[in-house]
């Protein structure tokens, strides 16, 4: 009665998973992606063939195989399979596991797989009582994150296991996943003998965002929500009407965050207005906060432009003070304005340089006395020290520069480009520091 009662439920199982649950490879030899790390001669390859599979982090983003090479490791190594969510899973839980896993070793059983999905959501002291096992080999642990290991998950954990970094599958990968889904009989879609046309296809894979999941869950809706779904031809307009609004992966307090802001920073950096905008709306889409993206400008207009254009800075506080005061979805334009300007703008990296170099020299060096002519002599008994004696007042020299030491050493921080407005600058600098040294100016 109990493996009748069992079957059924598996049946019923069978009937309310998603697609994406039931479409999974058999076998390594199926599995699509990744092959930068399990292909041929890569390095999950050989640890599975020289039968060394220690424990390893899946990291990478959502739909991309994490967990389903997960199951398909413990098959290649005849391992018992555990799963556990870090998301619902506490100690207890795993501790229980453990345990398990421990007897079965003892009775020279096989060995046990743990995957624990959203590894990163465990506390310290979660991921620390997994250490002696995963030490020890007890279990072969998996752990799944979509952050990154490095600073979700604790260093001891991280050090006694390999680190694999998926990618978003390709639009190809995709297109692959989705046939295989409509022609499987038993798992996926084959029974209703249902097309896609090559164009819905194509939008499918595309809009999907390298997520398997994804993509197989648009299809299965667009399937099985037609008033006909036996021999059914999707067309491009009934793949999008299911997938609906593009759901835009983004995590404003992760690698996204850092990744998009770096791309966006080093776009302007670099000159290209295109990529800029497609950063910002990027983030902006991804529901990023306004004020980190006007702050960014404006660190950017000092560091990266500086006095090779000096409007960029006026401008960038400008589209900081807009923003704050307009707020979305009309700051978008404050904000596209200010990327696409500053992009363009000359740039150089002087002043930046500069007061690195001097705060260096500071940290690293001695001390620089303050010139005796240049100390305040404006409180009493200050003349009596001599502070502020031989000093020549700028503005009564000729050219409003006066020929003496200011710092007490020969130091040169600031050095303009030839580039914007900076190519002025450094043509006039060039003669106020012969007049400071007292030359003439040739």
């Amino acid at each position: 009665m109990t493996d009748l009662f069992a079957k059924s439920e598996a049946a019923n199982l069978q009937q309310v998973q998603p697609l994406a649950a039931r479409m999974r490879p058999e076998s390594l030899a199926a599995f699509v992606g990744q092959q930068h790390f399990l292909g041929e001669g890569k390095l999950l390859w050989r640890m599975l063939r020289a039968r060394r599979l220690g424990s390893v982090i899946f990291y990478g983003p959502p739909g991309c195989g994490k967990t389903t090479l997960a199951r398909l490791l413990a098959a290649e190594t005849d391992s018992r399979f555990r799963q556990l969510s870090a998301v619902t899973s506490g100690v207890k839980d795993v501790r229980e596991i453990l345990e398990q896993a421990r007897d079965e070793v003892a009775g020279g059983g096989r060995p046990t797989l743990l995957m624990i999905d959203e590894i990163h959501r465990f506390n310290r002291a979660q991921q620390d009582a997994l250490l002696p096992d995963v030490e020890e080999g007890v279990v072969i642990l998996v752990g799944i994150t979509t952050a990154n290991p490095f600073f979700a998950v604790n260093d001891a954990l991280v050090s006694r296991s390999r680190v694999f970094e998926f990618q978003p599958l390709a639009v190809d990968e995709i297109k692959t996943v989705v046939r295989r889904a409509l022609a499987d009989q038993e798992h996926g879609l084959g029974k209703y003998e249902a097309a896609i046309d090559e164009d819905a296809l194509e939008f499918l894979a595309e809009v999907s965002d390298g997520d398997a999941r994804q993509a197989l869950g648009a299809l299965e809706v667009a399937v099985l929500s037609s008033d006909a779904p036996s021999r059914l031809r999707l067309s491009r307009e009934q793949v999008a009407d299911a997938v609906q609004r593009k759901a835009i992966r983004y995590d404003p307090t992760g690698d996204d965050h850092y990744d998009a802001a770096s791309a966006l920073i080093k776009s302007i950096r670099g000159s290209d207005p295109d990529a800029g905008i497609y950063w910002l709306a990027r983030m902006l889409e991804g529901g990023e906060e306004v004020r980190f993206l006007a702050r960014r400008l404006v660190i950017l207009a000092s560091e990266d432009i500086g006095n090779a254009d000096p409007h960029a800075l006026p401008l960038a506080v400008a589209a900081m003070q807009a923003c704050e005061f307009v707020g979305l979805p009309e700051c978008q334009l404050t904000l596209a304005q200010a990327v696409t300007y500053l992009a363009c703008a000359p740039k150089s990296n002087a002043a930046t340089v500069a007061i690195g170099e001097a705060r260096r020299d500071i940290r690293e060096g001695r001390l620089l006395p303050v010139p005796r002519h240049l100390q305040d002599s404006h409180y009493t008994g200050a003349k009596r020290l001599g502070h502020g004696q031989g000093y020549e007042y700028a503005h009564d020299a000729p050219g409003g520069i006066a020929a003496q030491d200011y710092l007490g050493v020969e130091r040169e921080y600031y050095r303009p480009t030839d580039r914007g407005f900076e190519k002025e600058l450094a043509a006039r600098l060039e003669e106020i520091r012969a007049k400071l040294r007292g030359e003439k100016y040739r």
